[in-house]
């Protein structure tokens, strides 16, 4: 009686705890019938366009999980991340401003009219859907609040991962945004944190959006999605952004494939290609890619030069915090592709000397260990 008493309130728990908000919502009615429509939908799924496991069949859960708590004191870096206090002061023609991870701030001036467009917002302290729980974000890295943010024309959201789909953020970044663009299905998720449907715009895979002269295309990549255990009910994107006559390739999160020199030969040549770069591991090899993969995936977009995020604010894998960019500067200096490294909070100006300054091998020397 003790144990089945036991297991009731344990069944009871978990029921309640995937009701809290944060968790999102599931897609049903005339959404779930638009998903279910595409032609990447099958058993009861939506599908990357390659056959993508999570791992590789000789690897376990297990492997993983053991993988993740073996200790390495370099997973964090030895002192606070410097950073530069953003200047969000219009100009003419792109600016990008990155926050760290995968957040960042495209600012567009076009004949006196600004535009700001905010991708995948993560200003909390975890990537977790509760805020005690997960790795804390690295010293230095939380410079950034969204009150500080200027008005927003758009937040764009690539898939519904924590890492790139931040709760609290965004319901600190609703009464500022005036639009949502978001991946297939990923929607559902705002209604429920009491975003107006009219304020939302969901684009599937090859659809566009032609919004005041700023045109949004959402095309594959390589991962999935889910905030649940049931994943890949919403979808997951990258995202060509065309505006002030630039083209901008918004990676979102991707395994290396096909799909990347496809966009190259329809929509390329990009003036700027930015791309994941960290978090990756030979036990998921599919689902993120190596520094040298998204180096080649760049040279595959026809990009002019390479700004790798998905690094630099958390620890979600078990590489050294700036091995990411390490092997990503050696390999696009073999390939002479040019890599955009900016200090969080500085600004990346299209059209002019774009930011490459090793900041990370300075913070390095403040360890006695590496000297």
């Amino acid at each position: 009686m003790y144990v089945l008493i036991f297991i009731v309130l344990l069944l009871v728990l978990i029921f309640g705890t995937f009701r809290l908000p944060a968790f999102g919502g599931t897609p049903s009615g005339r959404r779930r019938q638009r998903i279910e429509s595409q032609p990447n939908y099958a058993d009861g799924a939506l599908n990357n366009l390659s056959y993508t496991p999570v791992k590789p069949p000789e690897v376990s859960y297990l492997d993983m999980i053991r993988g993740m708590l073996k200790k390495n004191a370099d997973r964090k870096p030895p002192g606070p991340v410097p950073v530069e206090q953003p200047d969000f002061s219009p100009v003419e023609g792109v600016k990008l401003t990155w926050f760290g991870h995968s957040s960042y701030l495209v600012q567009v001036g076009e004949g006196g009219v600004n535009r700001n467009i905010l991708i995948d917002p993560v200003f909390s302290t975890r990537t977790s859907p509760f805020s005690f729980l997960g790795t804390s974000n690295y010293p230095g890295t939380d410079f950034m609040v969204p009150e500080a943010l200027p008005e927003l024309d758009v937040v764009l959201i690539t898939h519904d991962h924590y890492d790139h789909m931040d709760y609290r953020t965004l319901l600190q970044l609703k009464g500022k945004a005036r639009r949502f663009i978001v991946s297939l299905g990923v929607g559902v998720h705002l209604e429920k944190w009491n975003i107006p449907a009219e304020r939302i715009t969901e684009l599937a895979w090859y659809e566009s959006l032609d919004l005041d002269g700023l045109g949004f295309t959402a095309l594959p990549a390589r991962h999935f999605s889910g905030r649940k255990f049931k994943r890949n009910q919403t979808a997951w994107s990258a995202f060509v952004l065309e505006a002030a006559g630039y083209t901008l390739y918004l990676g979102g999160d991707s395994g290396y494939d096909t799909h990347f020199a496809a966009a190259g030969e329809v929509y390329g040549p990009f003036d700027l290609a930015v791309l994941e770069c960290g978090q990756y591991n030979a036990y998921w090899p599919h689902i993120h890619m190596f520094p040298e993969e998204t180096v080649r995936a760049a040279l595959d977009l026809r990009a002019k030069a390479l700004m790798p995020v998905h690094w630099g604010k958390f620890t979600l894998a078990m590489h050294d915090w700036d091995e990411p960019v390490r092997r990503a500067a050696a390999c696009a200096a073999e390939k002479q592709l040019p890599l955009v490294t900016p200090l969080m909070g500085a600004p990346v100006i299209l059209g002019a000397p774009f930011p490459q300054r090793r900041w990370w091998e300075d913070l390095r020397k403040t360890d006695p260990q590496t000297i």
